[in-house]
């Protein structure tokens, strides 16, 4: 009941960022679809080609502090009583562990949110939220022509423009803004998994050469003709 009224009162008070997708109401996975595959088609009725680039958060739900998350809560003006409760919720827990025979003693556990928990949607999507009206303004101020789309723990970079290196000047911008501002965060993108697709009209061979990610993590570029990403098929 309390994850369903978050979630009311948060969206319809605009603290959720509209880029978020996912794990909410009236948020699913084929909105982000939708919106995906509207934006590429527009951008080709303009003859301009499309550049992406997807990130994931690594150890996302296990990794939100717990003493940022009240602080966040408090900027929602919720009521008095229902921030107090969230303050008594997630600070000074503890757990135990057990594996097989072997029962460990009392340990804190000042960070993570269950993935499980009825409450996970809608805590991880306003902590993530500050994140993204935070890059926002930084990428407003860069001048710099960003589409973004997050699922959940996913995000997603989307740049239109006649010049692919053009494009890619923005993704890579953008993508170094989040990475050291998930930081400031506690939290890590997965370079692993950070994929770069370009979807074009154009005919014969297409393969942009890749570039540069980070100077200090080696990037691993997927480039492929068909693109799987959140259960979807892209080609």
């Amino acid at each position: 009941m309390i994850g369903e009224c978050l979630q009311f009162f948060t969206i319809s008070n605009n603290f959720i960022h509209s880029c978020q997708l996912g794990g909410l109401k009236q948020r699913a996975t084929t909105d982000m679809e939708v919106t995906f595959t509207y934006f590429i088609h527009s951008g080709w009725v303009k003859n301009l080609s499309t550049s992406t680039l997807v990130f994931d958060i690594s150890q996302f739900f296990p990794s939100l502090n717990h003493q940022l998350l009240p602080l966040i809560i408090d900027k929602v003006e919720l009521d008095h009583k229902v921030s107090t409760f969230f303050k008594n919720y997630l600070v000074g827990r503890k757990t135990k562990y057990l594996w097989n025979d072997f029962l460990s003693p009392l340990c804190s556990v000042d960070v993570g949110v269950s993935q499980e928990s009825a409450l996970s949607p809608i805590l991880s999507s306003l902590y993530l939220s500050l994140i993204f009206y935070i890059l926002e303004k930084h990428l407003k101020i860069l001048k710099i022509p960003i589409l973004i789309i997050s699922f959940i723990d996913n995000g997603l970079f989307i740049s239109q423009n006649k010049s692919i290196p053009h494009s890619n000047i923005n993704i890579f911008c953008s993508y170094s803004v989040i990475s050291f501002l998930l930081m400031r965060f506690s939290l890590v993108v997965e370079y692993g998994k950070t994929e770069v697709f370009y979807f074009s009209r154009l005919h014969g061979a297409f393969n942009p050469s890749p570039f540069n990610l980070t100077a200090t993590e080696e990037p691993i570029l997927l480039l492929k003709t068909l693109w799987w990403y959140l259960g979807f098929i892209f080609d």
